[in-house]
């Protein structure tokens, strides 16, 4: 039985190293595809890998988005493709077993842990302003 996909990777191909005209993302896609695949059965479900044009993370090149269904949405600003495949393998295989995507900064691998630009819950619930949120 195949693995089934419900976790996507996405890329930002516009990002550029610091100082130069070098967009890395192109590089990174394709040394975590090969890496995740490598990883086999030790990530227990497919994630599309893909890019995009931009998510507004240019001041900190590369940045990568995690999001699954009913998962929350992780971006990371930071990335190196020479240096931190592993770190994203380890939190692919990490996100594909949180039941919600719910971790804390220190449960992430290395780099992961001090370079996460966002956490997207994901769902919001609206809640009326009560005398008791007031305090």
């Amino acid at each position: 039985m195949g693995k089934t996909t419900s976790h996507k990777i996405t890329v930002c191909t516009s990002c550029k190293h610091k100082g130069t005209s070098c967009k890395p993302g192109y590089e990174l896609i394709n040394k975590l595809r090969t890496a995740i695949d490598q990883a086999g059965d030790a990530i227990p479900e497919e994630f599309e890998i893909s890019g995009v044009a931009c998510m507004a993370g240019c001041d900190r090149p590369c940045t990568v988005a995690y999001y699954g269904s009913r998962k929350a949405t992780y971006l990371f600003g930071d990335i190196d493709p020479d240096t931190d495949i592993q770190d994203l393998v380890e939190f692919a295989q990490q996100y594909a077993y949180l039941h919600d995507g719910w971790c804390s900064s220190v449960d992430r691998p290395g780099k992961l842990r001090k370079s996460t630009l966002a956490r997207v819950p994901t769902g919001m619930i609206a809640l009326e302003p009560t005398e008791e949120f007031a305090h």
